[in-house]
């Protein structure tokens, strides 16, 4: 039997499965995993993590390798205190909270605080898994509108978040939960407190500022953490995947007031960190010096696409990420399937005219810079 014919077969089966209804038009969340020498699609950190980081973790996660007969601390409890530490802000342990990824965190917050009958808000385009997440957790999903009503579509301005706007519709559409991505995925643009104190005020809701990739934003672009005290329905979400280069660990956490940790217990899984998981987080976290060291490294590269993409007449967003989202292209789809012939994988989040690339080394970008001139010159319309 042919791949092709397995495939059908599959997709014969699963439609006879009793698969919930709202579930069979959607399509599973997933970038290309290709093997090319220039993998620059995922946001991940390009480089290794160093060799005393390695042997500070294999040397943690042998330690609790022998006690793998018992259970995890339910409560990871040194890893909370740990990651308190890291983040400064007078935080306390029990204001911290982690998981497999920033991802299940999320899904942990929309298990409690969405579901049916009840909405998230996030305002396109943003990270893509908000409303998967929200699909499976029968939370409804809105799509808010970002930018000023006067700025048109792909214009400057375009991709941040007015304020009036952006309380207009979260006061119009009460959502349990609205979610804020700063810097912003794809755009990379970072969101001035002020928008987040407004949506807020706007709302009874839960309001979620998802940081994933706040190590990389530009000198003086504030964190939503220094707003926490008194505003009970704050979430800051944090993920080591990124500037902690461990995106194959799988550690995710966030910052709130206790209460939020004492309503996502109600719908955690039991032990879902595991002993292994935790003690490589806290290696790394001990050694967050050692790891952050790269981080400069790649907002030069980031900010050295910027300016080529300029000189090549491209329109790069401004990014406070460790990627930049880029426009002014005729046919994104044949810049990114040339790219890719030349051995160069990026983004293409679905944005006509754009594309995103992640900042990786020094040498990566200048493959990219280079397939991406070439591909100019095959498909020079904008």
């Amino acid at each position: 039997m042919t791949a092709e014919n397995r495939a059908d077969v599959r997709a014969d089966v699963l439609a006879r499965l009793p698969l919930r209804d709202d579930l069979r038009d959607s399509t599973p969340y997933g970038a290309p995993q290709l093997d090319v020498p220039v993998r620059l699609n995922t946001n991940e950190n390009s480089y290794d993590v160093p060799d005393e980081v390695i042997a500070a973790i294999v040397d943690a996660v042998r330690q609790q390798a022998k006690h793998l007969n018992r259970y995890p601390d339910r409560e990871f409890t040194a890893l909370r205190e740990d990651l308190a530490a890291y983040l400064g802000h007078d935080l306390q342990a029990d204001q911290l909270w982690a998981g497999n990824g920033s991802n299940e965190v999320l899904q942990q917050v929309l298990q409690a605080f969405g579901g049916p009958g009840r909405t998230a808000l996030g305002f396109t385009p943003s990270y893509a898994m908000y409303p998967k997440i929200s699909l499976t957790t029968g939370t409804a999903w809105v799509d808010g509108l970002r930018g000023r009503p006067e700025v048109a579509a792909g214009g400057p301005g375009s991709f941040d978040l007015d304020i009036d706007r952006t309380v207009e519709q979260i006061r119009r559409l009460e959502p349990e939960i609205t979610f804020l991505c700063s810097p912003n995925n794809p755009t990379g643009t970072a969101l001035s407190l002020d928008v987040v104190v407004a949506a807020y005020e706007a709302t009874d809701g839960i309001v979620v500022v998802d940081e994933a990739y706040v190590e990389f934003a530009r000198s003086g672009t504030p964190s939503a953490l220094s707003l926490l005290p008194g505003r009970e329905r704050l979430i800051v979400s944090r993920t080591m995947s990124k500037a902690f280069a461990l995106a194959g660990a799988r550690v995710g956490y966030l910052a709130a007031d206790p209460a939020i940790s004492d309503a996502l217990r109600l719908v955690r899984l039991p032990y879902h960190l595991s002993s292994l998981t935790q003690a490589a987080a806290r290696a790394a976290l001990w050694h967050s010096d050692v790891l952050l060291d790269t981080v400069e490294l790649i907002k030069a590269q980031r900010d050295r696409i910027v300016e080529a993409l300029l000189e090549l007449g491209l329109a790069p967003a401004a990014s406070d990420a460790n990627f930049v989202l880029f426009g002014g292209l005729g046919d994104e789809k044949a810049i990114w399937r040339s790219l890719l012939s030349r051995g160069v994988l990026i983004r293409d989040s679905g944005l006509p005219g754009y594309l995103r690339v992640t900042a990786g080394t020094e040498a990566e970008t200048t493959r990219f810079l280079d397939a991406l001139a070439d591909s100019l010159l095959d498909d020079p319309t904008p």
